[in-house]
């Protein structure tokens, strides 16, 4: 962007202060709701919205710096939906993100797996060393969902995560969309969709919350010397 395209310093500052105005109003607003679905608030949210969009887009054309807020676009939402008022099949897309916070724990806990296939307790399957071959062990053995309650036991650490349903005719046909399951999702046919993000989520999933359900291997939080021992062993 050249200078003299650049907005003022002044043209900045009058969209902080619209900024703090909107803040002001949909306070207000909120303090004087009616209900749930007050009109009043969605007014005041929506000028909320555009007002920081406008001074965050102003910000970053004079100073090149951005705001923290995440301002939700027309593409971050879903259209009306336009599928079978009955239907007779759903599908469920789920999608979850991880970082591998701690290989040296991720290690360990596919070497456990496969040294419990074993009965002597010796396990010569090189996959269980290498991030790629524990992870392909442990998302085999484990469900995704009990991954998820136990990430942290695993050395992952969450990132963001969506689930859509969506509605269908009729069932596809088996082996259909394996190839590539998330191509033809038609947008209208969304029943529903659930985001978890840290970008927008007020309250962060505590780490420590683990299922206390029956698991076929009963891992647990292992001390330092497990990690330190797979160190020296490198």
């Amino acid at each position: 962007m050249s200078d003299a395209a650049q907005p003022t310093a002044a043209e900045v500052r009058a969209a902080a202060d619209a900024v703090k105005t909107a803040l002001d109003r949909h306070l207000a607003a909120i303090e004087r709701r009616s209900g749930e679905d007050d009109p009043a608030v969605s007014e005041a949210f929506n000028q909320l919205a555009a007002a920081a969009e406008a001074y965050d887009e102003l910000l970053y054309d004079r100073y090149d710096e951005v705001t923290p807020f995440e301002i939700p676009g027309a593409e971050d939402t879903l259209p009306p939906y336009a599928g079978p008022e009955e239907p007779n099949a759903i599908s469920v897309l789920i999608r979850r993100d991880y970082t591998v916070a701690e290989p040296q724990r991720l290690l360990a806990q596919a070497q456990r797996v496969e040294a419990a296939e074993y009965d002597d307790g010796v396990d010569d399957d090189e996959a269980a060393r290498t991030v790629p071959g524990a992870l392909g062990i442990l998302f085999g053995e484990f469900e995704p969902d009990e991954i998820a309650s136990r990430h942290k036991e695993f050395g992952l650490e969450e990132g963001d995560s969506t689930l859509w349903v969506t509605a269908a005719e009729e069932p596809t046909e088996a082996g259909e969309w394996l190839e590539s399951p998330f191509e033809q999702v038609d947008p209208q046919q969304v029943v529903c969709r659930f985001d978890v993000s840290a970008v927008f989520d007020d309250e962060i999933p505590d780490d420590d919350e683990v299922s206390d359900g029956d698991d076929e291997l009963d891992f647990v939080d292992e001390d330092d010397e497990e990690l330190e021992r797979l160190d020296a062993e490198k």
